[in-house]
């Protein structure tokens, strides 16, 4: 064999596979190093891809010509869009998956990639020559060299495991943990430090009363995760909630002196928006009740997941607490849930390519950038894998921007305000929300994406006709007139006040009763137009047209808002200041801007401690 790589990408999570897959389909000669080819895209936690703002992630990841979307949809056993009260801008799907179809479909992806090979081991060093990536150690011995590493280890860097006073060393439960490989970075000069995580209970669906449980459908619509529209073939099921009651809490109140969280065993900081169970009873003393689900872990099998009781409770206390539920007073688990504390790299150190800025060719995504979630770490693997390439065979790195991608939003808060807990992407935390809608990511990236060499023709060409065919729908209405007469008979039955006067179409589609649909019924030219729609894709074109209509005027606004920023994303100021001496700046804005040195103003306008009057100072400094 020859050891000899461009890029060596360092685990085979979700961040591992996208960039690995990246790199090799952009042609550079690729390596993926994980301790066990059974545990490729594992789903350590949830057996579930997507949700709020999650569910945009993928549909960009897809966009860009990543696999997540595509895999996805091909082990899917539930598929819902969530948030669907809220407008477009809140759309989030989510699919529950069959877990060990997941990591086979994944599998066949990666081992049917050219420029790609698999190699099962433990990485154990990093080798570095004059501040460059030139190679790696293992612990079976071997030695391979590179350009660049891409690090995507997850939570198996010196973890450890905790369920109550038992502590057990490893990375995900029965798997090792890796050693070594944190010591050999962080001589470098690169900060580490130490988060947790936690996982809920695996129950026997056989012990289970579902009779005493609410039942939760899917949805089995045109909506998918790809845009290449793969059908969902497998058997689609459902899920369940419960809620817990106050017996539940009495007896994990009498746990908790055995608890790591609150007997100081665990002193990392754990992720805020995904608390466990006794977090929650601590939080909230007042609440008489949380709220569970149920969730099936593959078409074939009886496990399931407990969503929402994550916990690191003795194992007594976990089973004893679940029993005074109804629905699992009969309860039989398959293990209890668990607790897991790793390392992980202060982000701040990355660049927007997250290449890191003191070890050049190490590029670094997912958990051990301080993130959580499979749809994260996704969204940077793909993004450090397009760069690695990049950073082999040259070009301009590939950065997106806020206004741009909620991966771009992603980056940028990891680079510029770092983390001191587990970072979940919300929707909150996009200004532009309105702009990164699902709906569109193809029409937002994939161009880019083809241009670099990494999105396939067959993908460009599907985005470039969604495209022309939205567009015509657009026109057609922005210039198809509607007369009273014709059509007030039709809008009183639909809910809506009549014209006084006649209107273009597209007016009549701003208005929340109204649809595309429902008004063909009434409009034979528009039902005419729409059914030139190609058909395989009508309602995914359809829906995105109607979305552009009914909300043209926010995302014109937000556009403008954004290009506004945009030109501070212009001003460089790299090196073009020394902070200490600038005593016109506040104490902290010089300590933020020395820690960070952004590369632009925009980007300094972002980091914590940098106020608005502080970037009028270095805007009048740059003018003179």
């Amino acid at each position: 064999m020859d050891f000899k790589y461009d890029v060596i990408v360092i685990g085979a999570g979700h961040a591992g596979c996208e960039a690995a897959a990246a790199a090799a389909q952009m042609g550079s000669k690729t390596c993926l190093i994980t301790m066990d080819m059974n545990k490729i895209g594992q789903m350590s936690c949830n057996p579930a891809v997507g949700g709020i703002a999650k569910g945009q992630i993928v549909r960009e990841i897809d966009a860009l010509g990543g696999h997540m979307g595509l895999v996805t949809d091909s082990t899917a056993i539930q598929f819902r869009i969530l948030n669907r009260s809220k407008g477009p801008a809140m759309w989030s799907p989510r699919a529950q998956c069959d877990r060990a179809k997941f990591i086979w479909a994944w599998r066949t992806v990666l081992e049917n990639q050219p420029n790609l090979n698999i190699w099962q081991d433990t990485v154990t060093e990093l080798l570095v020559k004059d501040g460059q990536v030139v190679g790696l150690k293992t612990l079976e011995g071997a030695e391979f060299s590179c350009k660049c590493v891409v690090l995507t280890t997850g939570t198996f860097l010196n973890g450890l495991m905790h369920i109550g006073r038992v502590t057990m060393p490893g990375g995900r439960i029965s798997e090792p943990a890796s050693y070594l490989l944190t010591e050999s970075i962080t001589r470098h000069g690169i900060r580490t430090g130490r988060m947790k995580t936690g996982t809920p209970v695996r129950i026997d669906s056989r012990s289970v009363h579902f009779e005493e449980m609410e039942r939760q459908d899917g949805e089995n619509d045109f909506h998918r995760f790809s845009f290449m529209g793969q059908e969902r073939h497998l058997k689609q099921m459902c899920c369940w909630t419960t809620y817990t009651n106050e017996r539940v809490h009495e007896v994990l109140r009498s746990g908790l002196k055995d608890s790591p969280l609150f007997n100081g065993q665990i002193k990392s900081i754990g992720p805020r928006y995904c608390p466990s169970i006794e977090t929650k009873l601590v939080t909230f003393p007042d609440r008489d009740q949380h709220q569970l689900f149920l969730e099936p872990e593959g078409e074939n099998t009886n496990e399931m997941y407990l969503n929402g009781f994550s916990s690191s409770m003795p194992m007594d206390i976990q089973i004893k607490a679940l029993k005074e539920i109804p629905a699992f007073r009969d309860l039989v688990i398959y293990r209890p849930g668990y607790a897991i504390e790793y390392d992980y790299f202060d982000p701040t150190q990355l660049k927007h390519t997250l290449e890191s800025k003191v070890v050049t060719g190490l590029f670094m995504a997912g958990q051990v950038n301080g993130t959580t979630g499979y749809e994260e770490a996704g969204g940077q693997g793909i993004l450090a894998g397009i760069n690695a390439h990049i950073s082999c065979h040259g070009g301009q790195p590939f950065t997106l921007a806020r206004d741009e991608a909620y991966i771009g939003v992603l980056v940028d808060d990891l680079i510029t305000k770092g983390v001191d807990e587990p970072y979940r992407m919300f929707t909150s935390r996009a200004e532009y929300r309105i702009l990164l809608r699902q709906d569109d990511a193809d029409l937002r990236l994939t161009e880019r994406s083809y241009n670099i060499g990494l999105a396939t023709k067959e993908r460009y060409e599907l985005m470039r006709t969604k495209r022309d065919e939205i567009n015509r729908i657009i026109d057609f209405a922005r210039n198809f007139s509607v007369k009273p007469a014709l059509i007030n008979a039709a809008l009183e039955q639909l809910g809506t006040t009549p014209l006084r006067e006649g209107c273009k179409l597209a007016d009549l589609i701003e208005r929340p009763q109204l649809t595309l649909e429902n008004l063909s019924s009434h409009i034979k030219a528009l039902k005419i137009e729409l059914e030139k729609t190609e058909p395989t894709r009508k309602d995914e074109i359809i829906e995105a047209a109607e979305i552009l209509m009914k909300y043209s005027g926010y995302i014109s606004r937000e556009r403008l808002i954004a290009d506004k920023m945009k030109r501070l994303e212009d001003i460089r100021i790299k090196g073009r200041f020394d902070y200490s001496t600038l005593q016109s700046l506040s104490t902290e804005c010089r300590q933020k801007l020395i820690k960070h040195d952004p590369e632009t103003l925009a980007e300094a306008s972002r980091i914590p401690g940098v106020s608005p009057s502080d970037i009028n100072v270095l805007l009048v400094l740059l003018n003179r």
